[in-house]
């Protein structure tokens, strides 16, 4: 299993020449040395080795195998539902919640619906974009808080799909991180387990959980589905340099669902773990704020967005986002956006990109990707 805190690196060829038998690699799976195996785990740490240089210091992963995301997908509800049209549900308004959240429109699925399809159609444009087919794919990671199953609803998008080689499919419940953790998980299967296709969907339909007539709570959040393909690469294109990740159980009274006109500053105080977040993973990765390409983050509010910007030195044109069309859409957020910067050819092919997430839980995390 992945330690919390992971960094990976394309310096893969120089294993063996810097490190000798005795020394401890961890990271996931096992590696065999002169006839010895040695149980190895997924993480940052090294013992023994010889002081590299920043552009070498990264930890080499098992037989020098890497991942990259080669393919995106994402789904929206045809239903919509504006600020004006809550304001005829709620005592609200469209410049009350614009100015607060930076949202003016949510995508909610009808009671006709299934997550499930939703969830699907976003695999099928991911392997569509990666031309991989779905008997390749060996995994399938639904990352969702609102399964249609209560047991569980990837095994259904796995048969939605056609998969003939019935790969493994299962949840990953982890609120509005859940594509961050999925995304790492992905990563550690193909490194330590031998994968090569990696499905990873955050999908979720929060909807049909909001009290409708709350207006701290119906305001914020929205159903879709968002996908990417991770595959099995060598070392040297890796894509996935480094991830930070956390929990705290002590935290689950800070995150609340509504806000209220008099407590938003308080909120967003609370949610601002983002900021402090991110320079971790960019330092494992020996990057800055200004080094990346772009800066994705979950889309929970813009405000939050922002001040992470602000923090990091990132122009706001090199942030991406759309939380005001799409409101909250928690697990799916980050794919979403994703998948629509790359459709409209805002992010292109060795693109750099910091992610991260914070949800319920509390759970929380980061990821410094290359696109491609």
């Amino acid at each position: 299993m992945a330690n919390a805190s992971g960094l990976f690196t394309p310096t893969v060829p120089t294993v063996r020449r810097r490190f000798s038998p005795s020394v401890g690699i961890y990271r996931s799976g096992f590696w065999f040395s002169d006839g010895v195996s040695r149980r190895t785990v997924c993480s940052s740490s090294t013992q023994g080795a010889e002081k590299l240089s920043p552009s070498e210091s990264r930890v080499p992963r098992l037989a020098g195998k890497g991942c990259k995301l080669i393919g995106c997908g994402s789904a929206v509800p045809t239903v919509q539902i504006s600020n004006d049209d809550l304001s005829k549900i709620v005592d609200t308004s469209d410049e009350w919640i614009s100015v607060r959240t930076g949202i003016r429109n949510r995508r909610i699925l009808s009671r006709k619906d299934s997550l499930i399809d939703l969830a699907a159609e976003a695999a099928k444009k991911a392997l569509q974009m990666a031309e991989v087919d779905p008997d390749d794919v060996d995994l399938v990671l639904l990352c969702t808080s609102t399964p249609e199953d209560l047991f569980g609803s990837a095994p259904q998008i796995q048969k939605a799909l056609g998969c003939k080689n019935n790969p493994l499919a299962y949840d990953i419940t982890a609120a509005c991180s859940g594509f961050i953790l999925g995304l790492v998980s992905a990563a550690c299967h193909i490194r330590g387990g031998g994968f090569n296709n990696v499905l990873v969907i955050g999908a979720d339909a929060l909807s049909r959980y909001v009290d409708w007539t709350d207006r701290g709570s119906c305001i914020l959040f929205g159903d879709a589905a968002g996908a990417v393909l991770v595959q099995a690469c060598d070392g040297e294109e890796d894509g996935l340099f480094a991830f930070d990740m956390h929990s705290d159980g002590e935290g689950q009274r800070h995150l609340k669902a509504g806000i209220k006109e008099n407590e938003t500053d308080k909120e967003l105080g609370t949610n601002g773990s983002l900021v402090g977040l991110l320079p971790k993973s960019l330092e494992k990765a020996g990057l800055t704020g200004s080094s990346i390409d772009w800066l994705l983050l979950h889309q929970a509010n813009q405000r939050i967005i922002d001040a992470v910007a602000t923090r990091l030195d990132v122009p706001s044109e090199r942030v991406i986002s759309n939380l005001a069309n799409y409101g909250n859409t928690s697990a799916a957020s980050i794919p979403l956006a994703l998948d629509e910067a790359v459709r409209s050819g805002k992010v292109q092919a060795g693109h750099t990109i910091a992610t991260a997430g914070f949800g319920a839980g509390l759970t929380w995390g980061s990821a410094i990707v290359r696109w491609g």
